[in-house]
């Protein structure tokens, strides 16, 4: 069985479910009230929902798409895992790679990706 509630280094594992079942519009306030003390997990970090979208002070949500939106806009670097990581290509000929953080880097320790 496919993991679909996996997503952009974001697992919801139960959570989504929940959320696809759920009957909207729901309100921000509502929607922490029931589903609030569920947790995200981050590439193995975990925080609550409500305390990564309950910043967003949102007034209503029209569906699923919205919520899980609102997820992906607020996940960190923690999300993200290994950064500037491909599988899928080599460094181009001429291209120099680093891993974040390395030296000649200097200047991104107080960036964030959003």
């Amino acid at each position: 069985m496919p993991d679909d509630s996996r997503e952009l280094g974001v697992e919801l594992g139960d959570l989504q479910g929940k959320l696809e079942a759920e009957e909207y519009p729901i309100g921000h306030d509502e929607l922490l009230e029931e589903h609030g003390d569920e947790t995200v997990e981050m590439s193995g970090n975990t925080t609550t929902l409500e305390d990564l979208i309950g910043p967003l002070g949102e007034d209503e949500y029209r569906d699923y798409g919205e919520v899980e939106q609102a997820i992906m806009n607020m996940v960190g670097d923690e999300a993200i895992g290994r950064k500037n990581y491909s599988d899928r290509t080599p460094p181009a000929s001429g291209e120099d790679r680093q891993d974040e953080g390395a030296p000649d880097q200097g200047g991104q320790e107080e960036q964030e990706s959003f």
